[in-house]
């Protein structure tokens, strides 16, 4: 059942688009703040107050309608988990910016390209070449995919109803949010609680996202590039998926940028050739292999429970 509603959440999220910032993301905005104004004062255990009550919260509230819809009817807690998989899950929730991307430098239109690439990363890309927009939208690409899909399939999977999907999934949004909230300034403890929660909850689906780059891409590169350089980045998780996505690929990726008018210095990451905008695609074409292949695993291990004595 679980992998029928991961199948239909996101065909109807390919057909239908969900409009994640106005009807997710704002009011997960308030109910945020809310929390914080309720709960934090300033300190470290405060801010694990806030994340209690905002993601542990919200989970809870997630599970327990879940298993009251079951009691009444299956069929509508089966809804009910399809409804929160589109809430949650999907490609579409920020590929329209790699496509635009894509697209723009396809036409030539650089300035564009930089542009949509600085609304997508929260940065100026003035500067940037085509080679750079091109290996930092491959980049996000790959995070987002990772982020929207495969660790919240990994929960969703994992944990009972569709809990864990919404504990994965608020746990990245308040990351963004209150690093979004501290700018340029020193972290505050809001933002380092909720950093150090998330690489928790991140530990295993990073490795199963790079596993599967692994898997159905060039796999001795992306593991060779996963052991010897994932330390390397700022994020150790995120560090992971685009060590191994770039093996997997055959595309350098990380390495100094031209960001907001400065050089930013950033460690080699992946294997083999300069990205191109000619990759664009093949990064596209190594998350569907990737995603297909874990809908087909999940489908293995269904079967196996299904039939097993």
């Amino acid at each position: 059942m679980k992998l029928l509603a991961i199948v239909l959440a996101l065909l109807v999220e390919q057909v239908r688009p969900l409009s994640v910032e106005r009807w997710v993301h704002a009011p997960l905005s308030r109910l945020a703040d809310a929390c914080a104004r309720r709960f934090y004062a300033g300190r470290s255990g405060s801010a694990v107050f806030v994340w209690l009550a905002f993601v542990g919260g919200s989970s809870l509230a997630t599970l327990a309608l879940y298993w009251l819809l079951w009691s009444v009817q299956p069929v509508l807690a089966f809804g009910f988990n399809l409804f929160v998989l589109y809430l949650t899950l999907g490609f579409r929730h920020e590929s329209h910016y790699f496509t635009d991307i894509h697209l723009a430098l396809g036409m030539g239109e650089l300035s564009r390209a930089r542009q949509l690439l600085g609304q997508w990363r929260g940065e100026s890309y003035s500067d940037a070449t085509d080679t750079e927009v091109a290996r930092l939208a491959i980049e996000e690409a790959l995070l987002a995919a990772h982020r929207n899909v495969f660790g919240v399939m990994f929960w969703f999977v994992v944990l009972p109803g569709p809990a864990g999907a919404v504990a994965y999934r608020l746990s990245d949004f308040l990351v963004r949010r209150w690093r979004k909230a501290s700018g340029g300034s020193e972290p505050s403890a809001l933002d380092r609680f909720a950093r150090r929660a998330f690489s928790v909850l991140d530990w295993a689906p990073a490795r199963l996202t790079a596993v599967s780059f692994a898997i159905v891409g060039n796999f001795e590169d992306a593991i060779l590039c996963w052991r010897t350089q994932a330390a390397l980045w700022a994020d150790p998780s995120s560090g992971i998926v685009l060590a191994s996505g770039g093996g997997a690929l055959g595309l350098k990726l990380g390495l100094p940028i031209r960001q907001s008018g400065s050089l930013l210095e950033r460690p080699e990451l992946g294997a083999g050739e300069e990205v191109r905008v000619e990759s664009m695609q093949g990064a596209i074409g190594l998350l569907w292999r990737a995603l297909l292949m874990c809908l087909l695993m999940l489908a293995l291990g269904s079967l196996v429970v299904w039939v097993a004595p």
